[in-house]
C-alpha cells in the first residue's frame, strides 16, 4: 500500500494499552498547518485539562491558527550541569526552550510541562529565548575556580532553530567561547549552522569545536510530516559537506531510528553522509518518555494508520515489553533482538564505509577566563 493511500484510510482504534483520556483531542488540520504534533493536551502537572470542542455554535471556526510566539526567559544561569553516566558531557547550554522545528519524536517536549504548557503544539509554537546568554556565559566562565570541559549545545532543543536567524543568541555564545578558548560540541539538524562557519573554522584550527548534524531520513515527504520546520535532508547533507570542507570536525547522527518508519534507511543515510565527506557517525533509538509516547502515537495513527500497531510492537520489543525504558546505558540503544539487529546493521555499515576509525577530540589548553566588560583593569 502506498503512503498516500494509507493516509486516506480511517484511523484504527487506539492500542488496547492506551487508557481512555490519555491522548489529547486532535486539533483541526488548518489550525496546525506546518506543525508536527496533532494535539495540544495539557501537561502532566496541570490539575485541569482544557479541550476545545464544537458546541454547535461554530465557535471552533473562529479560533486562529497556531502562530509562533517568542518570550524572553529571565534565567540567571546559563550552564546546566548533569551527572548522567551514559552521556559524554557534564555541562550544556540551551539558548532556547521549545523548538519550532516541530519534530514529533523530540524527547525534550516534556520539559514544556514545567512551564505550565503543553508538550504538544505549545512546545513548537510558544518558545522562550535567553537574550542574555552570552553575558551570563562570560560571567560563569570567569568565576573563580571554574574548570573548563567541553560544553554541549543542542542536546535538548536545537540552537539553530528558525528564530536563531533573528536573535543570533547562538552566534553570541560562540563569540564568547572563541575569545575564551573554550571547547564546545554542537548538535543540530539545521544548515543555519553554516552562518557561523567563520567562527567554527577558526575554532577548529585550535581543536575547540566539533559539530554533529542529525539526518533522520532521506525521504523528503517523510521529513516534512516528521520534522515539518527543519531543513530538508539535502540541505543537511550540503551543510555536512561544507563543514567538512572547512576543516570542522563533523559527524552525522542517524537519530532517532524508528522501527518500521526509517530504520530501513540506515545504510543509505550513512552512504549519503560519506559522500559528503563525513567519517564519524552515531545513532540513537527512538525514545518515548512521558508525554512523547502519546504524541507519537497520535502522529502514527494520523499518518500511518496501517502500521502503527506494528511500529509499537517493535518499539516494545526493544524496550523490554514497555513503551520506554529510561535505564542508563539502555535508553539510547534499547535491548533485545530487534535493538541488536539495528545496532549491528549500523556497525557493519560504518565498518564498510571506514567510519569511526579515529575520534574527534577537543582541548582545554587554550582556555583563558574572559574578563567581564565591566571589570576594571589593574593599574600595574
Amino acid at each position: 500500500m502506498s503512503r498516500s493511500s494509507a493516509l486516506r484510510r480511517p484511523p484504527e482504534p487506539l492500542l488496547p494499552s492506551a487508557p481512555a483520556g490519555e491522548m489529547g483531542k486532535p486539533i483541526d488540520r488548518e489550525r496546525r498547518r506546518g506543525r508536527g504534533t496533532v494535539s495540544n493536551a495539557s501537561g502532566r502537572y496541570e490539575p485541569l485539562a482544557r479541550i476545545a470542542f464544537d458546541d454547535g455554535w461554530q465557535g471552533l471556526d473562529e479560533l486562529p491558527p497556531f502562530k509562533t510566539t517568542v518570550t524572553a526567559d529571565s534565567t540567571r544561569k546559563i550552564l546546566a550541569r548533569n551527572d548522567s553516566p551514559d552521556i559524554s558531557f557534564d555541562r550544556s547550554i540551551n539558548p532556547y526552550r521549545g523548538c519550532e522545528h516541530g519534530c514529533v519524536y523530540c524527547f525534550a517536549r516534556p520539559t514544556h510541562a514545567y512551564l505550565g504548557l503543553s508538550p504538544g503544539l505549545d512546545f513548537e509554537s510558544k518558545l522562550f529565548m535567553k537574550p542574555n546568554a552570552p553575558e551570563l556565559l562570560e560571567r560563569e566562565l570567569s568565576a573563580p575556580g571554574y574548570v573548563p570541559k567541553t560544553i554541549a549545545i543542542g542536546t535538548n532543543t536545537d540552537p539553530y532553530q528558525p528564530i536563531e536567524r533573528r536573535y543570533k543568541i547562538m552566534r553570541g555564545i560562540l563569540e564568547v567561547l572563541e575569545r575564551a578558548g573554550h571547547p564546545v560540541g554542537i548538535v543540530t539538524k539545521s544548515n543555519l549552522v553554516l552562518r557561523d562557519l567563520d567562527i567554527l573554522s577558526r575554532m577548529a584550527e585550535r581543536n575547540l569545536v566539533k559539530v554533529a548534524l542529525s539526518v533522520t531520513t532521506l525521504d523528503v515527504q517523510l521529513a516534512r510530516v516528521m520534522e515539518p520546520r527543519a531543513p530538508t535532508p539535502p540541505r543537511r547533507l550540503e551543510a555536512l559537506r561544507q563543514l567538512t570542507a572547512a576543516g570542522v570536525p563533523t559527524s552525522a547522527m542517524v537519530a532517532p531510528v524508528i522501527p518500521a518508519i526509517n530504520d530501513a534507511e540506515i545504510e543509505r543515510i550513512l552512504e549519503a553522509v560519506a559522500e559528503a565527506g563525513v567519517r564519524h557517525a552515531g545513532y540513537v533509538l527512538l525514545r518515548l518518555p512521558l508525554e512523547v509516547r502519546d504524541l507519537f502515537r497520535e502522529w502514527l495513527i494520523e499518518n500511518f494508520p496501517d502500521r502503527y500497531r506494528h511500529v509499537f510492537k517493535l518499539i516494545r520489543d526493544t524496550r523490554g515489553g514497555k513503551d520506554y525504558d529510561s535505564t542508563w546505558g539502555k535508553r539510547m540503544t534499547g535491548a533485545g533482538p530487534v535493538a541488536w539487529m539495528i545496532g549491528r546493521r549500523f556497525e557493519v555499515a560504518c565498518e564498510r564505509l571506514g567510519f569511526n576509525k579515529t575520534r574527534a577530540s577537543t582541548t582545554t589548553e587554550h582556555f583563558r577566563p574572559p574578563r567581564p566588560a565591566a571589570e576594571q583593569l589593574a593599574l600595574f
